[in-house]
């Protein structure tokens, strides 16, 4: 598989990062940032889709600190719990650092124009809207971001294009959380947030136990329409 190396910016090591090209170049880019599950069959098959619209993708080992190389999925009971034994082990700020490397990295890189943002799911969701208050990505995208409404305090630094994803059913995001989540980013024009009704978290991951074709289309069309207008 094509996967690239990058150095932590901390001096401790260096990590993995699956990368899909895009037919032509040269193209903007997309940090993707994984799930709980680790830079699993699911991340890369995202990574591929986004390369497939154009974009050079790339999906950096998050949890290279605690096990390198991690690829879980949401079939069994035991690889959920080694998933959430990773999540409450994972440094969150060292990942942002991780995320940050990634996006330096990748703005370089032969065939890219010197544009990236993130798209994150469930953890990397939470993560992309981190790096929407602390980084300089283009853009940022969030699917079913999990713990946001603990975050609000950052919105006033969100000073490029957020789109936000948000599952009406989400079993890890309460409904007070998410009408906080709501009522937080109100103010500001450059976050756009949206619900779809009916559907659980992960319902964009295709062959998930809660995906939704429709919501994932839908979703997926307005991430197109953002990644298009800002990164080129």
């Amino acid at each position: 598989m094509p996967e690239i190396t990058i150095q932590a910016s901390d001096g401790t090591g260096s990590f993995g990062a699956y990368l899909a090209m895009p037919k032509q170049v040269p193209a903007g880019a997309v940090v993707m940032i994984q799930e709980i599950f680790g830079v699993n069959h699911a991340m890369r098959a995202l990574s591929d889709w986004v390369a497939d619209m154009g974009f050079i993708a790339i999906c950096p080992d998050l949890f290279w600190r605690q096990e390198p190389g991690v690829q879980l999925t949401d079939g069994s009971k035991e690889e959920w719990d080694r998933a959430f034994a990773l999540m409450n082990g994972f440094d969150q700020q060292k990942g942002i650092e991780d995320l940050k490397a990634t996006l330096a990295a990748v703005r370089v890189m032969p065939g890219c124009n010197g544009r990236a943002g993130t798209m994150g799911f469930c953890l990397g969701g939470r993560l992309a809207f981190m790096m929407a208050t602390e980084s300089d990505a283009d853009c940022n995208i969030s699917y079913y971001g999990v713990g946001i409404d603990g975050l609000l305090e950052g919105v006033s630094r969100v000073g490029k294009p957020l789109l936000m994803h948000i599952a009406e059913l989400d079993r890890f995001v309460p409904e007070a959380a998410r009408q906080a989540i709501l009522a937080g980013v109100e103010g500001n024009g450059q976050i756009a947030a949206h619900v779809y009704p009916g559907v659980d978290h992960a319902f964009a991951r295709m062959g998930g136990h809660s995906w939704d074709g429709r919501a994932a289309t839908i979703a997926n069309g307005r991430t197109a329409e953002l990644l298009a207008r800002c990164l080129g």
